[in-house]
């Protein structure tokens, strides 16, 4: 029986491994070739040109614009979002109380959980598509035409350059809140429920319950959602390329690496600079999860 389980695992494996390498990992390495070179993507003929393409790379300030908005979003997506989603994964579990020596999550909490999910059964692009009208500056707009009902101005969400990043970010939070509040809640299910019971016992509030028992418990799972929500930040290229003013604007206000490697490589055919910059983002979003995973390395805790 023991020799005859690795060719039933290899058996498995070998097709979906083999699909993996052919269009996966192929395109990540003809990239990396790619990105050595000025084709434009019409010709056959590629035609090395060493590092010009990194050089270039950064001396341009449109590239420099982006990895400002990617650090933007690598420090509020994860902050925002994993503080909203422990709330309401605590409310949905711990939050009612403890009633007959048993913790409990808040009345409703399993409509909730449907209610906090549904955001993630919406495709990315229809995300996208929604907001932008939920941001529209006429009173079509349902936050305009909120404010119009009370004499207010509208606010251009999208058109001014200062609030366009924000708006962006805001709507990444409200899709992705979701499935990390699945994710907690599943973390504080595997908790046993006889450590909530003892520190309700022992008097513990809610608030002590969060930062003393759930918060230290459920660490690899923050540590893992932190990673995600980081690589999250790297992309966005769907909401930008839907939502922004001229596909990154207004002027540039928020452009990101995903957007610009598309238009270099279909609106002005620079391949292998488009290339560059996607080994570029490739390194970054690497070295971001290498040095997270580094970083909030903890002792596992005993349960």
């Amino acid at each position: 029986m023991k020799h005859g389980r690795y060719p039933f695992i290899i058996g498995f494996l070998i097709v979906p491994v083999a699909i993996y390498v052919t269009f996966v990992v192929a395109a990540y390495v003809q990239a990396f070739q790619l990105s050595f070179t000025d084709w434009r993507g019409f010709s056959p003929n590629v035609n090395y040109i060493g590092f010009d393409n990194f050089v270039k790379l950064f001396h341009d300030d449109t590239f420099w614009k982006a990895i400002r908005h990617h650090l933007v979003l690598l420090i509020f997506l994860p902050l925002f979002t994993i503080v909203l989603a422990l709330f309401f994964s605590f409310l949905l579990n711990v939050g009612g109380g403890s009633k007959g020596g048993k913790t409990r999550g808040v009345w409703g909490s399993k409509f909730y959980r449907v209610v906090f999910f549904f955001p993630q059964l919406l495709a990315l692009a229809l995300v996208a598509v929604i907001f932008a009208r939920v941001y529209s500056p006429d009173d079509s707009g349902l936050i305009n035409g909120l404010l119009n009902q009370f004499g207010a101005g509208p606010v251009l969400f999208l058109a001014d350059g200062k609030l366009a990043l924000w708006s962006i970010l805001a709507v990444l939070v409200w899709q992705g809140v979701g499935f990390y509040v699945v994710l907690f809640s599943a973390g504080m299910g595997s908790i046993p429920t006889e450590i909530y019971e003892a520190a309700a016992l022992d008097g513990a509030t809610r608030g002590v319950l969060f930062f003393r028992v759930t918060l230290p418990l459920l660490w690899n799972t923050l540590q893992v959602a932190w990673v995600y929500l980081g690589i999250a930040a790297f992309d966005a290229f769907a909401l930008v390329n839907v939502m922004s003013v001229d596909r990154g604007g207004p002027d540039g206000a928020t452009t990101v690496l995903g957007l610009e490697i598309f238009r270099n490589a279909f609106d002005y055919a620079q391949f292998g600079y488009a290339s560059a910059m996607g080994v570029v983002l490739f390194f970054l979003t690497i070295s971001f999860a290498a040095l997270t995973m580094r970083v909030t390395r903890r002792d596992a805790i005993e349960m």
